[in-house]
């Protein structure tokens, strides 16, 4: 359902920052300890610090290799695209042409990036 007033600088970065944040607590049990969006254009960046969920710090310190831990990370991430989608939709009054994500481990920070159809 379309707004008749669209939220623009801050208090959308603030929307889809709160959105995604709680997406990821309700799929993972996990709030990370610090979440920002920014928006520009056509682009919406969410970076999420301390991200990873205990399991996931747990098999990085137990010696499974950052890549298995980044492609369960990743998998999980992908089961929540539907939802985050969503929400940056309906915040933006925008399609999601792309959702694109990326994690780091020290620092623990990961990335979500969302490409928006052009402004009407």
């Amino acid at each position: 359902m379309p707004r008749t007033h669209p939220l623009t600088g801050d208090a959308l970065n603030a929307a889809v920052t709160d959105a995604l944040v709680g997406i990821h607590a309700e799929h993972l049990s996990h709030v990370p300890a610090k979440a920002v969006t920014f928006h520009d254009t056509n682009v919406v960046v969410t970076l999420m610090h301390d991200v990873l969920t205990p399991a996931e710090r747990s098999l990085a310190s137990d010696g499974s290799s950052h890549a298995a831990v980044r492609d369960l990370h990743q998998q999980l991430h992908e089961v929540m695209h539907p939802d985050l989608r969503a929400a940056v939709e309906q915040l933006t009054d925008r399609t999601v042409t792309a959702v694109l994500h990326a994690m780091h481990f020290e620092p623990d920070v990961s990335a979500t990036t969302f490409v928006l159809d052009e402004a009407l």
